[in-house]
């Protein structure tokens, strides 16, 4: 099976972090404002974009700024299936993201379009944290 994988460092403490990737707020304000979202283990997240295209994601595990993992159980055929893993961890100037978006069956082109899209998504995760702002869809790419 294929990964996405990134590492990224956010100035500001590993709970603002943790919260913005785990309340319907958060997620709202860097991924959709079409969000919603429980953070709660066992709970449906459901992200809408544009032409009533949907990803639910159903939250397998919690742990309060350290780690936030996902399934995904609607969405993209090749999402299907896939886990999603948000890791935390301490930092002298704040907290380093690793993401790991697992379970691709090949690389292909919608492999690296979505590589693509997670890069900028959590740039956007990192400027709602960091400035209060983010960069959600439809406006994720303005970051660069």
């Amino acid at each position: 099976m294929k990964s996405i994988y990134h590492r990224l460092l956010i100035e500001a403490p590993a709970q603002k972090v943790y919260d913005a990737i785990t309340t319907q707020q958060g997620l709202a304000g860097w991924w959709t404002p079409a969000t919603t979202a429980k953070p709660e283990v066992d709970s449906i997240n459901r992200f809408e974009f544009e032409d009533g295209y949907y990803k639910e994601m159903k939250v397998e595990e919690l742990h309060p700024a350290s780690r936030v993992e996902w399934i995904c159980i609607q969405g993209f055929e090749d999402w299907i299936g896939t886990t999603i893993t948000f890791e935390l961890q301490p930092h002298k100037k704040g907290t380093v993201l690793l993401f790991h978006h697992d379970g691709f069956k090949e690389y292909d082109e919608g492999y690296a379009s979505c590589s693509y899209d997670w890069a900028t998504f959590l740039r956007s995760l990192r400027a709602l944290v960091v400035t209060g702002k983010g960069h959600p869809f439809p406006n994720h790419h303005d970051l660069l």
